[in-house]
């Protein structure tokens, strides 16, 4: 295992899960659903996932030596969440997807899935290679 991330990761790790605070105020406040628009029709699913957001928050604010490792775990769970929502919803059409209202894959969801998914699979392979060190 190497060593804990530098000061200016912690920062970051807390910039990043404080900003959530803004995206939950412009999702709920305004309709307008920039984190996790994969989610916009499971709203159990999504109030859920800000409640992990805002834990891995804490997280990194009560310990910040588990930075990455929160990263890690955070970033994966959002993939996987992508994964989900998205993408198995734009391959396998069932009939759950009108009958919920889910729709189809929108361009909004699309563009979510591309610039969250690049981001979580960065984040992740990154950490990943902080806590086990480069791929032989």
């Amino acid at each position: 295992m190497s060593p804990a991330p530098n000061v200016d990761t912690h920062r970051i790790m807390q910039a990043y899960y404080a900003a959530t605070i803004v995206f939950l105020m412009l999702d709920y406040g305004w309709g307008l659903n920039l984190r996790i628009a994969g989610l916009q029709s499971f709203p159990g699913l999504r109030a859920g996932y800000y409640l992990i957001i805002f834990a891995c928050f804490g997280l990194v604010v009560w310990r910040p030596a588990w930075s990455t490792a929160v990263g890690v775990v955070e970033s994966l769970a959002t993939l996987v969440t992508l994964i989900f929502s998205v993408a198995l919803r734009s391959m396998f059409v069932t009939a759950y997807v009108p009958e919920s209202g889910a729709g189809f894959v929108s361009m909004a969801e699309l563009v979510n899935f591309l610039i969250s998914g690049s981001i979580a699979w960065f984040a992740w392979h990154n950490g990943m290679t902080q806590l086990f060190g480069p791929r032989r």
